[in-house]
């Protein structure tokens, strides 16, 4: 198994994405956000890249079951239902709901990987499971880290970190030969400085910074909770929903 990492989505098209094993990787928020979503009752996130295009959607679904959720530098949308807190996603608001999700860098990955073979969506609060798919699944894989837009480079420390995580998961089982690029090498590094204390990490990192002086403080202790919300994400079509053991047991 080969496992390859991008530190952020700026390069990549849709072709160069057709056909990969994709994780994509937004930590604050839009990963985190859309798993729990999905775990209280969303029927499907619509990933879109542009305001533009989350509004065109919106026009040919039913409105009484479709929401417009996301963010732009980390406020909501203007005509937007929803924001980019994981706290505004409670079952009461999403349940049976199709979101319409556009957000500065998380969903702009997702959408660039509609052509995927495999399309999951990672966080840390469904580390393991998403782990736990990339070692079944035993196939090379590709992470994709949102990072962030206008800062140099384009990076991410907390994408960077729960990447690194995962690979050390994956590194640990015996069963599993697994080679790394040079950027998961990198991944995995600096996930071994910042792993001990990742709420004090997401704390004092550039985006955690930017969300606290927003008023988000209690969003990067949800972000912060390594498997809190056990189920995966991933591309159905041209959807994301829960896969679909997950989706199953949610309806029972």
């Amino acid at each position: 198994m080969k496992i390859d990492l991008s530190f952020n989505a700026v390069q990549f098209d849709e072709l160069q994405l057709r056909e990969k094993n994709v994780i994509v990787i937004d930590v604050l928020r839009a990963s985190t956000t859309i798993t729990i979503a999905l775990k209280n009752g969303a029927r499907e996130i619509i990933p879109v890249a542009s305001i533009e295009s989350a509004v065109k959607i919106s026009g040919s679904l039913f409105g009484e079951v479709t929401l417009r959720g996301g963010e732009r530098n980390g406020k909501i949308i203007e005509g937007f239902n929803l924001g980019n807190s994981p706290l505004e996603y409670s079952e009461t608001a999403v349940k049976g709901k199709s979101i319409i999700y556009c957000t500065t860098n998380g969903s702009v990955a997702m959408a660039k990987s509609r052509y995927a073979r495999t399309l999951a969506v990672g966080s840390f609060i469904n580390l393991t499971t998403t782990t736990n798919f990339i070692r079944d699944g035993k196939k090379d894989f590709l992470f994709i880290c949102a990072g962030r837009a206008n800062t140099v480079g384009n990076f991410s420390l907390e994408d960077a970190v729960c990447a690194g995580m995962m690979i050390q998961n994956l590194l640990k089982t015996e069963s599993l030969e697994v080679e790394l690029s040079d950027s998961a090498k990198a991944a995995y590094a600096v996930s071994k400085t910042y792993s001990r204390s990742i709420h004090k990490m997401l704390k004092t990192s550039e985006h955690g910074k930017f969300l606290i002086d927003l008023g988000f403080v209690e969003d990067l202790k949800i972000c912060a909770q390594v498997d809190s919300v056990p189920v995966l994400p991933i591309l159905m079509g041209t959807v994301i929903k829960l896969k679909k053991e997950e989706n199953n047991i949610e309806n029972t």
